[in-house]
């Protein structure tokens, strides 16, 4: 399974399945989408499965964008995703917003 361009053409959507038995497509993918000019978008609206390995995925994802000063944002962060990010130890919005960061009803992308 791979990532789908959202309508917007600028933004990857997740697949309903983020765990562990689809993680290696899903990385290929950003991997891939990293390589190309301007900021990064992930939609996370439906995603309705995941894992620790998705967390850690979007985690490096970020860092990595940040690194090579290429803003990462996450979208539409699903209930099941949210719930995943806070098993994995990141509790309360302003941790997840910390680590990672979110694209809001309209909002800039974050300053670097």
């Amino acid at each position: 399974m791979t990532l789908e361009p959202t309508e917007a053409g600028g933004a990857l959507r997740l697949p309903s399945d983020c765990s562990i038995s689809s993680i290696r497509s899903i990385h290929e993918t950003i991997q891939e989408a990293l390589g190309r000019q301007g900021p990064l978008e992930i939609d996370c609206s439906r995603v309705n499965r995941a894992d620790l390995t998705s967390i850690q995925l979007l985690l490096s994802t970020a860092k990595t964008g940040a690194a090579q000063g290429r803003p990462v944002v996450l979208t539409e962060l699903s209930e099941v995703l949210r719930t995943t990010i806070e098993r994995a130890g990141f509790a309360g919005d302003e941790m997840i917003d910390q680590h990672f960061p979110q694209k809001k009803g309209g909002s800039q992308w974050p300053r670097s």
